[in-house]
């Protein structure tokens, strides 16, 4: 194949999201990427539903792009719909999700992926890892084939030692006909690696010919629909495809019960953990037995295809009972099939055993990346793979790595929660992992993280340009908010339209604007004075202006957050050496002591979110660093 051809700064083990987004940050960086993957047609395939986004997982989203990664510009690319859901909460809570076509968002990435000069691809499954010195050197092929580079990112998703179960059945596969990557799981163990089994699953897809929509409740995308990137090279959907929402019943329920007796997942066949927050539809029947019904989603694959996802109906029970019991759903009675829905076990490595670059402890420039590390989730994928294809080329380069803390990110919150708690259930990302989500919401990502990535390299200075301009227009209108007076006579028939209470004096508009009755589009719409100042200011965007009236409205929930996250900094800023050997220190709990050596913390403000680790034990701690 010719020495130079073998020879890379970083491989990547995987082509899911996690691995497309490590290949292109690593390359973007300048780094030479080889992506090694089992099919190259299958780029960032979307083996669940087609929609990236959700709760949480929209912010991820948004910040992997404001950081410079791809999936924001690929999911906008290839949107049928988009939704801002929770807008009935506050905007901590606002998570964007948009409905993908899947294979145009395949395909979408594949290009992207090409138009990069420095990765390089080849189709292969990897068996075994080389290491010089216990520093990754390279990757070992099924073909026989060896690689060479100065760090491997591996981001297998579901494919080590995959198991398929459709009831009965059980064959090797990593997505259902796509087969397992084999030998790798027990390579790694041998070099001292600990594994473990997980489970997840995928619903049936069905023929939408046969299907009546007319029984079943239409999903609309938003009327004014977002998008998720920053960059202006990204638009917003124009023409929307709908979903529709229909319901199981007790008919339902009763076939799917039949087939309990032969399911993998009550028989004990499936060893693995599945998601508790996403789980099957014979595991919803059995674990809440009082509901009489459970929502189905049925969403399109594509614009082009008649292949639609029910949402909701997730199941390992044999074919014939998932297709009898949907075809007394509403909407179904006609139903045809593409194909059955399926469990699927995989091998995954607790993620305790790698440092906050995602960096493995025990095999140094060796990443791990995605499900690998116990996540499940596109978006939970992606943000991994950002970072750790990040921080190769930033290890083999001997620059300083990039770590995000919990309150910088979510990102910062899934890779801490990965390593300090670790997971023995497929992790998934939720605004109440976030205890600053106030401060991380889907609106400022770019805010908060695109300095960053421009600092790593990975934002042009054209978007940094545009990025500055819009911060302080952004600044610019929260100054006059705070600055411009309203009369009694020009807003009290609004205060009165709006039921809150009338003003006898001149009032500033940020604080009207922290009314919650009164909205920034409220006071446009009655003082002359603001549309002008944004004309002056040059805002054209509405995101603009809604970001300025959340500044204004939750400054005080902000502030009093941000002083929180200063408390908090001095803790994370105390460091711990991890060489410390914690069993001899007798003062601390026992499981302090356990639990402490396993995960080897590198701060105290680490330590105190290990579960099991006592305010008592971190003051013990403290006093022992001062000593």
């Amino acid at each position: 194949m010719g020495n130079n051809r073998l020879r890379y700064d970083v491989i990547v083990v995987g082509g899911g999201h996690a691995g497309c987004e490590a290949a292109a940050a690593a390359a973007n960086l300048g780094s030479s990427v080889l992506l090694i993957t089992l099919n190259l047609s299958g780029m960032a395939q979307m083996s669940c539903n087609p929609s990236i986004g959700g709760i949480a997982k929209g912010q991820i989203v948004r910040e992997i792009d404001a950081l410079g990664g791809i999936t924001g510009l690929v999911a906008d690319k290839t949107t049928m719909q988009f939704k801002m859901l929770n807008r009935s909460k506050g905007p901590a809570m606002w998570s964007p999700r948009a409905q993908n076509d899947r294979m145009l968002f395949s395909w979408e990435w594949k290009i992207r992926l090409e138009r990069i000069k420095n990765v390089f691809f080849w189709q292969d499954s990897v068996v075994d890892i080389i290491v010089k010195k216990n520093k990754a050197a390279g990757v070992i092929t099924a073909l026989g084939i060896i690689f060479y580079a100065k760090a491997v990112i591996f981001a297998n998703g579901t494919f080590l030692n995959g198991i398929i179960h459709i009831g009965l059945k059980k064959f090797q596969g990593g997505r259902l006909g796509e087969k397992s990557c084999l030998e790798l799981t027990e390579n790694l163990q041998k070099r001292g690696f600990v594994s473990n089994r997980m489970k997840t699953g995928t619903p049936v897809r069905v023929d939408g010919r046969t299907l009546d929509f007319t029984e079943m409740e239409e999903q609309p995308g938003d009327s004014v629909p977002g998008k998720f990137s920053f960059r202006t090279e990204s638009t917003p959907v124009k023409n929307q495809k709908s979903c529709w929402l229909t319901y199981t019943n007790h008919t339902v329920h009763e076939i799917l019960k039949t087939g309990f007796k032969d399911s993998p997942l009550f028989s004990g066949r499936i060893t693995g953990r599945g998601p508790r927050y996403c789980p099957s539809i014979e595991d919803k029947i059995e674990r809440f037995s009082s509901k009489e019904r459970h929502q189905l989603f049925i969403e399109p694959e594509g614009w082009n295809t008649i292949e639609y996802y029910v949402n909701g109906f997730s199941s390992s029970l044999s074919e014939d009972i998932q297709f009898s019991a949907l075809r007394h759903v509403p909407g179904f009675k006609n139903a045809r099939f593409f194909r059955p829905g399926y469990a699927i076990e995989y091998d995954y490595f607790p993620p305790s055993q790698l440092n906050y670059t995602l960096e493995t402890k025990i095999i140094e420039n060796l990443f791990f990346a995605g499900q690998i590390n116990g996540t499940t989730g596109y978006e939970e994928a992606a943000c991994q793979g950002l970072i750790a294809g990040i921080n190769a080329h930033l290890k083999i380069k001997e620059e300083k790595e990039i770590i995000l803390k919990r309150s910088e990110a979510y990102i910062g919150v899934l890779i801490d929660d990965l390593i300090t708690k670790g997971t023995e259930e497929p992790y998934r990302m939720f605004t109440s992992r976030a205890e600053h989500r106030i401060l991380l919401r889907q609106d400022n990502a770019d805010l908060r993280l695109t300095p960053t990535g421009y600092e790593l390299g990975l934002i042009p200075d054209e978007h940094m340009k545009l990025f500055l301009e819009k911060k302080k227009r952004i600044e610019d209108l929260i100054v006059f908010l705070s600055s411009e007076s309203a009369e009694p006579e020009d807003i009290n028939e609004l205060l009165k339209k709006r039921k809150t209470q009338t003003i006898s004096q001149r009032i500033r508009l940020s604080s009207l604007l922290t009314r919650p009755q009164i909205k920034i589009q409220d006071l446009i719409g009655e003082l002359d004075s603001i549309k002008k100042q944004i004309k002056k200011i040059g805002i054209e965007e509405t995101e603009e202006i809604d970001e300025a009236e959340i500044m204004l409205k939750y400054e005080a929930y902000i502030d009093k957050e941000k002083e929180i996250v200063l408390k908090m900094k001095k803790l994370e800023d105390v460091k711990l050496e991890t060489n410390i050997n914690y069993h001899s220190i007798t003062a601390l709990s026992l499981e302090a002591r356990e639990k402490l050596s396993k995960i080897k913390p590198t701060t105290i403000g680490q330590a105190s979110r290990i579960s099991g680790v006592s305010p008592a034990d971190i003051s013990i701690l403290i006093v022992l660093l001062q000593k």
